[in-house]
């Protein structure tokens, strides 16, 4: 049996349906969902998330790029564990954003992936 992922943002496809990913779109997707989800957003599942949005009225600063690094690794291998292995979580603080580029491989076939999101930042 196959099972079908579905893309995120919810979408439907040309022929009405709901719109699918492929394996590798779909992690990127579940990675992003852990980054922006905030605790307590989601019903029965108060802990899921690592809440980079509720960053945007905090001030930019390196501090602020060490914890989010901390809080990023730790709630991928949390959520993630068993899709991807998490290499490296680098954050960069500049002009206002918080980029997060997440270097991860997925365990079946141990290709080495990069992927970056940006959020919002508050004052440099």
């Amino acid at each position: 049996m196959q099972l079908t992922n579905v893309d995120f943002p919810y979408d439907l496809s040309p022929l009405g349906r709901t719109a699918t990913a492929a394996r590798e779109d779909h992690i990127r997707d579940l990675i992003e969902q852990v980054l922006f989800t905030a605790p307590g957003e989601r019903v029965m599942r108060p802990d899921f998330g690592a809440g980079l949005l509720a960053l945007v009225f905090e001030p930019n600063s390196t501090a602020l790029a060490a914890a989010v690094q901390m809080l990023v690794q730790g709630a991928l291998q949390l959520y993630l564990a068993d899709l991807i292995t998490v290499q490296a979580v680098e954050v960069e603080s500049e002009d206002g954003t918080l980029r997060v580029v997440v270097s991860y491989a997925i365990p079946a076939d141990q290709i080495s992936r990069t992927e970056s999101f940006t959020a919002p930042g508050g004052t440099p």
